[in-house]
């Protein structure tokens, strides 16, 4: 069916409805399986792992598997938002991708679980992200579809929850469960079990009508001209520059408490140090996403939010110590938990067209996934051969003040 001239489809229109707590609860609880899947591999069990396979060179090999997973997740976010963009199924067009996403990346996950050689490492974590990208392309579209806009500062807070969630539960379950193969298993189980609501709740509109695929334009699509849409690209590069000081910081906290602060269990300390943040995270996020929707403004807290986040970086290359790693993940966590919830709104303000909610969403998650790619050639000779941690965390808190002072440059959005 055709819609009339002038009539918006109801899966395209802005949403007006205020949504309900319990769809709020089950969009966050799909993000913290996803992210669960991918943040308790990369904080403890692909490090050790890593370690396991190449004592010699765990940096190398724990940077290749993350960056080229990396690399995946750069094209797989956005081609898979695209395509649930014109998704024509009865369930609506997120609900089949996220059942997709959460089986696919469960099998991921499984292969990791049981292999000992780079070569399968790589295989399993790149399926990993093949399919948690496709997940979270559709689950992430799900909020401009759904959420009006004075209610998404407030949504985005609790959805900027799943990440710090997902990173808590992610590294107990690996450290409860302690060997790597049991780790994998949990975080895979953790992750089908995280979706069911949502797909028995998810109130997605179905499409009644796509235009012919062509697909010159279907790739051209993926081009969105920071030239025409000035907004978009300054919302882009300000999220890349604060997603690369965040992998700055994180990739290697492991054996930055390992190797830097001389813990004697590096991964109970991490396991501390994330509930720490979570702590933080959930104070700030929902408080200032709510703040952000009462007097209708974004930049000024996203501005903030990177002064803060920087100031961590500079007491983690500072003060490598025990002391100095708590008080830098109450900081980080403070400052990132208003970055995440305000920010996630500001960027669902400037996308280009409803029509393509998801693939622009995946396109602005290429500015999540690209860091991951670029970090680890950054970090591990800054590690090794140009300065060590302080070098690595003060051009991380460089990067990430940058990012939040960029913002200002968006002119739609207050």
């Amino acid at each position: 069916m055709i819609p009339e001239p002038g009539v918006v489809p109801t899966a395209f229109a802005e949403p007006v409805a205020r949504v309900r707590s319990r769809w709020t609860a089950a969009v966050v609880l799909a993000n913290v399986g996803v992210f669960a899947a991918w943040l308790g591999p990369i904080q403890v069990i692909l490090a050790k792992q890593s370690e396991a396979v190449a004592p010699g060179n765990k940096e190398f090999v724990f940077g290749l598997v993350t960056g080229v997973g990396a690399a995946v997740s750069v094209v797989a976010n956005p081609v898979a938002g695209a395509i649930s963009d014109r998704t024509m199924s009865r369930f609506g067009r997120r609900v089949p991708w996220v059942l997709a996403g959460a089986v696919g990346g469960a099998v991921g996950l499984l292969v990791l679980s049981g292999v000992a050689s780079v070569a399968w490492m790589l295989v399993g974590w790149c399926l990993v992200q093949l399919f948690g990208n496709t997940l979270l392309a559709a689950i992430t579209a799900a909020v401009p579809d759904r959420v009006p806009t004075l209610q998404r500062g407030t949504v985005g807070g609790w959805v900027a929850l799943s990440q710090v969630l997902g990173a808590l539960v992610g590294t107990g379950l690996a450290t409860y469960f302690g060997g790597i193969g049991a780790g994998y298993v949990a975080c895979a189980v953790f992750l089908l079990l995280s979706v069911l609501p949502y797909l028995l709740r998810s109130g997605d509109e179905r499409l009644s009508s796509r235009p012919p695929l062509v697909v010159r334009d279907f790739v051209r699509g993926f081009w969105i001209s920071p030239r025409r849409h000035a907004d978009f690209g300054w919302g882009w590069l300000t999220r890349f520059l604060f997603n690369v000081g965040n992998a700055l910081g994180t990739l290697y906290l492991f054996y930055y408490l390992q190797d830097e602060v001389r813990v004697d269990e590096p991964d109970t300390a991490v396991l501390i140090l994330t509930a720490i943040y979570s702590v933080c995270v959930l104070i700030t996020s929902i408080t200032f996403g709510t703040w952000s929707d009462r007097i209708a403004r974004r930049k000024v807290f996203v501005t903030g939010s990177g002064v803060v986040m920087a100031s961590a970086g500079v007491v983690l290359a500072f003060w490598p110590t025990w002391p100095g790693a708590v008080l830098g993940a109450i900081i980080l966590g403070a400052g990132f938990g208003v970055y995440l919830s305000v920010d996630f709104a500001l960027l669902t303000q400037i996308l280009p067209n409803p029509r393509d909610r998801a693939k622009d969403l995946g396109v602005i998650n290429i500015a999540n996934s690209l860091p991951q790619v670029f970090a680890p050639a950054l970090a591990a000779p800054i590690v090794k051969h140009l300065g060590g941690y302080p070098v690595l965390y003060l051009l991380a808190a460089t990067v990430t003040l940058l990012a939040g002072l960029l913002v200002r440059q968006i002119k739609t959005v207050n």
